[in-house]
């Protein structure tokens, strides 16, 4: 069984990427073998960050709870806007307060914009920082453009091609998981 919890990377008020958050996480649900929930960045009100958690005996409230679900999680999916071409001060701050919980984690990147570009430009820098944490952003991706008429408010795409795009799009974030629990798997059963 796969644990593959959502990050939502956006806190501000009538956000679009919760709709495509919905939609992942419902699609996600109905993958034999999985075990998911969205965790909402809404919902943890992290401070801005003064020192990673593991560095710290007096986290604030959530996040220990937060470190733990990343640190068992065998692969994750960031669902996040792009604001001004890049993802939200709020999601970098999120991912700021980890470390060692990222270390070998495929992770797959939903980008949402209200315009025509799907949120390329946060999804390049998204990219970069998570390979600079120590996690293996897979290279399929789920972009979404104009999120206002592509999303219904309930998660339901208007355009039936995010039907097929999620599905290829889960596949790849499920092959690398099983990969990478099988080669840790090995290493683990190599050390005796």
């Amino acid at each position: 069984m796969f644990y593959i919890p959502l990050i939502v990377g956006s806190t501000r008020r009538d956000r679009q990427s919760i709709k495509v958050a919905k939609f992942v996480l419902a699609r996600l649900q109905q993958c034999p073998g999985v075990t998911t929930e969205l965790l909402d960045l809404l919902e943890y009100n992290f401070p801005i960050m003064e020192e990673r958690l593991h560095r710290r005996d007096d986290p604030p409230p959530r996040l220990q709870e937060f470190g733990d679900k990343i640190g068992r999680a065998d692969s994750f999916i960031i669902v996040t806007p792009e604001y001004n071409n890049g993802y939200p001060g709020v999601l970098k701050n999120a991912l700021d307060y980890l470390l060692p919980e990222y270390e070998r984690k495929p992770v797959g990147i939903v980008t949402v914009s209200a315009g025509g570009f799907g949120g390329i430009n946060c999804l390049a820098q998204l990219r970069l920082v998570m390979l600079g944490m120590g996690a293996f952003p897979i290279p399929e991706n789920l972009s979404v453009s104009r999120v206002h008429d592509s999303f219904n408010e309930d998660g339901t795409p208007n355009d039936p091609a995010y039907e097929k795009r999620a599905a290829t799009f889960l596949e790849e974030v499920l092959w690398f998981a099983e990969a990478i629990a099988d080669r840790k798997a090995k290493e683990k059963s190599a050390a005796g």
